[in-house]
């Protein structure tokens, strides 16, 4: 899997995380226990760290960016749909950013906040804790987070994590064929 130090920029992984082969970490990026971060997703701790915390999921073509002035932060208990974009800001534990969302600097998405699918999160807002963000720009909309689905999301990919690290085998040229 590309790993790669810049630098004195190391990665530092829990030996309990799982990263797909296909995954690219970079730089000043630490990643908790029993996390996972799925096919395509990028992380670039260049400029600043990214840090991911335990039992969270980044999941495919995700990109994750600092700026040298702000890290980006994403808490314990997180689901990070599909093709997501954040670039830093602090997502907080137990949250969801849905597929397709981007949250922008300096944004806090708060403690079971969720970040609806294609919503983007403009410089400076705040997701309050249960808070919905939908649209683009997103709108905020109180107390309408479901927290139960954001614990299940994240279970579900604890799981995932756990066996794609135990089953997971490239396939050689011929084996990957059938008659």
């Amino acid at each position: 899997m590309p790993i790669y130090a810049l630098g004195d920029r190391v990665p530092r992984i829990d030996v309990r995380a799982f990263v797909h082969p296909d995954a690219v970490v970079i730089g000043d990026v630490r990643i908790g226990a029993d996390s996972s971060i799925w096919p395509g997703a990028v992380l670039r701790g260049d400029d600043g760290y990214i840090e991911i915390g335990e039992r969270t999921s980044i999941q495919d073509n995700c990109v994750i960016h600092t700026t040298p002035d702000h890290p980006t932060v994403v808490g314990s208990d997180c689901v990070i749909g599909h093709i997501v974009h954040l670039e830093a800001c602090t997502i907080e534990d137990r949250a969801q950013v849905a597929s397709g969302a981007v949250v922008l600097h300096r944004v806090v998405v708060g403690t079971g906040a969720i970040v609806a699918a294609n919503a983007v999160v403009l410089n400076d807002t705040n997701v309050p804790p249960g808070a919905l963000a939908v649209g683009t720009p997103a709108t905020i909309k109180e107390g309408r987070a479901r927290s139960a689905e954001i614990d299940y999301g994240a279970a579900v990919y604890v799981r995932k994590g756990r066996r794609f690290a135990e089953e997971l085998r490239r396939l050689p040229d011929h084996e990957r064929r059938t008659d």
